[in-house]
């Protein structure tokens, strides 16, 4: 995958401490203005159900301290601690591997024309995954050539009941 420096020495120093938290560290961002710019970092657990809210918050303080002990960035910034979301990043091979046969949409490097793909994860492998677009051939691409890859979310209305 495709990271800058500053976000993979991120990823570095808090992956060396979530296992020690039960969590793990899905994906950091960091975006917005270099003159206060955002480090967004998304946790899950390492294991069974999603990360829940109380959880997240119960985190953000060593995910904080280990930011801080880094010192990533000259100046003011800030430090936003979440779930991965609906839409969440894959970022290691691992990642592809749990959610293969799931629906996703991923952006290249430029790749015979062509950067963004959306369908099924057909195949992974420890340098590639192979995407099926609905309709299409299917595609390997190296996970070098990946610069963000995300779930396509599902909506399921199903169940719920109109007014309720």
């Amino acid at each position: 995958m495709v990271k800058s420096k500053l976000e993979q020495d991120i990823i570095d120093a808090l992956e060396a401490q979530a296992p020690l938290h039960g969590v793990d560290v899905v994906d950091v961002e960091v975006v917005g203005a270099t003159k206060a710019p955002c480090i967004r970092v998304r946790l899950d657990k390492l294991e069974g159900d999603p990360i829940n809210l109380d959880e997240v918050t119960a985190q953000t303080a060593w995910v904080s301290d280990t930011v801080e002990a880094l010192d990533p960035i000259a100046g003011a910034y800030t430090l936003e601690v979440s779930s991965p979301g609906m839409k969440r990043p894959l970022r290691r091979p691992s990642d592809f591997a749990r959610f293969a046969g799931e629906e996703v949409e991923l952006t290249t490097t430029a790749m015979e024309g062509r950067r963004s793909y959306k369908g099924v994860i057909a195949e992974t492998t420890d340098t590639a995954v192979t995407i099926q677009p609905e309709g299409e051939e299917a595609v390997t691409i190296s996970f070098d050539d990946v610069k963000k890859c995300t779930l396509k979310p599902v909506y399921d209305f199903k169940g719920v009941k109109e007014g309720k």
